[in-house]
């Protein structure tokens, strides 16, 4: 089990299969160039585990922190620590676990 632990000490432990994901940035620019504005970004669908929780009495969770997932676009709880965003969501909300090839 792993912890979020924040300047002021704030701890935020996830509970059975609950994850913490920090939401990676959207896009500014498309791949051709073009600067996307505000009004049409979506809502981030990647993004970071910084902390697991220890998984239910027969299933462990299989993400682990520092993964990057991908994650439904409307998963999740939205809670903000110490100026921070953070989505806390179900391990089954998680669609799949991106790994770069080396």
């Amino acid at each position: 089990m792993t912890e979020v632990a924040t300047e002021t000490k704030i701890t935020l432990k996830p509970l059975q299969d609950r994850v913490v994901v920090k939401p990676l940035p959207v896009e500014e620019r498309t791949k051709g160039g073009i600067i996307i504005p505000d009004t049409a970004k979506e809502r981030p669908q990647k993004g970071k585990v910084v902390a697991v929780g220890p998984g239910k009495k027969d299933e462990p969770t299989t993400v682990k922190v520092g993964d990057i997932v991908l994650f439904g676009k409307y998963a999740g709880t939205e809670v903000e620590i110490d100026g921070e965003e953070y989505l806390i969501m179900r391990e089954s909300d998680i669609y799949a676990i991106i790994e770069e090839e080396k």
